[in-house]
């Protein structure tokens, strides 16, 4: 399907996600580059349409599916910047085809729940984050 400026619908979801997540500068290393590894990142467009929607949500203030949707994430992998605890809040990214919350998640922190100063996406339950970029 196209949308008034030539686009598909997936065209204009990215080019609103993209208006909704503030610039992203670099964030401060952990204790130590061997103890952290180095940031990648993941451009809003590159995450799995079912991610695409949950940052909508987290943008709007839900609503959610899961129960556990919304709350904190405690970083006991020490895999994102250190915060005080509350910083960060996961939830589920969808993944097709399975009955239960799936490896899937964006967590993302900041005083402000529906305006984060900055989201991650992780496919593999924790093991390894990417921060979520225009």
């Amino acid at each position: 399907m196209l949308c008034k400026s030539g686009g598909t619908w997936k065209h204009a979801l990215a080019a609103v996600l993209l208006a909704l997540v503030p610039a992203m500068g670099s964030v401060a290393k952990g204790p130590s580059s061997a103890e952290k590894p180095a940031e990648t990142t993941i451009a809003v467009a590159q995450l799995p349409v079912q991610g695409q929607r949950v940052l909508t949500l987290i943008y709007q203030g839900g609503p959610f599916k899961h129960d556990k949707d919304g709350t904190v994430f405690g970083n006991r992998e020490r895999l994102l910047p250190l915060h005080p605890r509350g910083y960060y809040r996961e939830y589920t990214v969808r993944t097709p085809g399975v009955s239960h919350r799936g490896a899937r998640r964006i967590v993302c922190g900041g005083k402000q729940v529906t305006a984060p100063d900055a989201c991650y996406y992780t496919e593999d339950h924790y093991a390894s984050f990417r921060r979520i970029v225009q």
